[in-house]
């Protein structure tokens, strides 16, 4: 299920609740393994030092704990942490001002790093290596360098776009990990973590179910168990059982596989008006009354990830998997069942 499903359809406006579920030691954060050891060592050898962390780029999928791991890190080396992100920066002026406000050991964590305008991410070439930053005051023959010296500081980086990231920038992380996806295990544990913050009494069985349909990312996880926890606690006694969340998670219109009602209305377009497919984004698009950006950007990662759909050079065609789940040959028309 799309992060943009659960924005509009769970009202995620009430980020005291996220806040609220998010783990500030490495120690209570789920998940990732490799990438959670290789932080540990990378905080403790520079606190052993009394050094100030490298800089540390973070990318996945979006939901994965990127923010999260980022405040984490500033926990443990016990230093403050700024957050902005790329869209928001679009003057060196404006750069110049959030690391000018930096103290020693400082973290600048900037979501959605790739966006940076490709002016500004030069200036920060200078300031990650030589921690200053050479501001350009007025135009023409009255234009000035001046010279700014910055506190050594951090930058987190973050993006859900890697492959965007200009080469120079990238390379200027002293450490890179990716996030990836997380098993139904790892998301049960973070729903019975999660249940016990917020007061709610789930069962195994009632966890597992949560988590078998979030889409393999904690935001969602932790956002359907709000919507089950409301729905518990007016039909079900304040107690999530499997056969809770399932009614819970059904009037949402999320089926056992974590797909929505636009997940299917995009495979069972391809199938029954494209015959199967190959068929191209904007046609698709159109037929579903979608944007073809947000229909690849946010929808087709997952039916691609879970084997439903895959893209080709003539476009998107329905796999073997797909038609069965809906009860179909492949290459059946609509109405033909196996």
């Amino acid at each position: 299920m799309s992060d943009r499903f659960i924005t509009s359809t769970l009202n995620k406006a009430d980020t005291e609740f996220d806040l609220s579920l998010r783990p500030s030691k490495f120690a209570d954060f789920v998940g990732q393994a490799k990438v959670r050891e290789r932080l540990q060592l990378f905080v403790d050898a520079a606190r052993g030092r009394g050094d100030v962390l490298d800089h540390i780029l973070l990318f996945g999928p979006p939901g994965l704990g990127k923010t999260t791991l980022a405040y984490i890190v500033g926990e443990a080396m016990g230093v403050n942490v700024k957050s902005t992100s790329g869209p928001v920066i679009t003057k060196a002026g404006e750069l110049a001002g959030l690391l000018t406000n930096l103290e020693k050991g400082d973290i600048l964590f900037i979501d959605e790093i790739h966006r940076l305008p490709k002016a500004v991410e030069e200036y920060l070439y200078s300031a990650m290596e030589d921690y200053v930053l050479d501001i350009v005051i007025d135009q023409g023959p009255n234009a000035r360098s001046v010279r700014l010296n910055l506190p050594k500081f951090t930058l987190i980086g973050a993006t859900t776009r890697s492959g965007l990231l200009s080469a120079p920038l990238r390379s200027r992380f002293g450490l890179a990990n990716r996030l990836d996806y997380y098993t139904p295990d790892e998301l049960m544990r973070i729903v019975q973590r999660s249940a016990r913050i917020v007061n709610v009494d789930v069962d195994d069985d009632g966890a597992a179910e949560i988590a078998k349909r979030s889409r393999g990312t904690p935001r969602i996880t932790n956002n359907l168990l709000r919507w089950v926890r409301d729905y518990a606690q007016v039909k079900a006694g304040n107690r999530i059982t499997r056969e809770v969340a399932d009614k819970a998670l059904s009037m949402l219109d999320i089926d056992e596989h974590g797909l929505d009602e636009m997940d299917k209305r995009i495979l069972e377009t391809i199938l029954h008006k494209f015959a199967g497919g190959p068929v191209g984004v904007n046609s698709l698009a159109v037929s579903v009354g979608e944007e073809a950006g947000t229909i690849e950007e946010v929808y087709e990662p997952y039916l691609i990830q879970e084997g439903y759909l895959k893209r080709t050079p003539q476009g998107r065609v329905a796999t073997e998997l797909c038609y069965k789940k809906f009860g179909l040959k492949p290459g059946a028309r609509q109405g033909e069942l196996f």
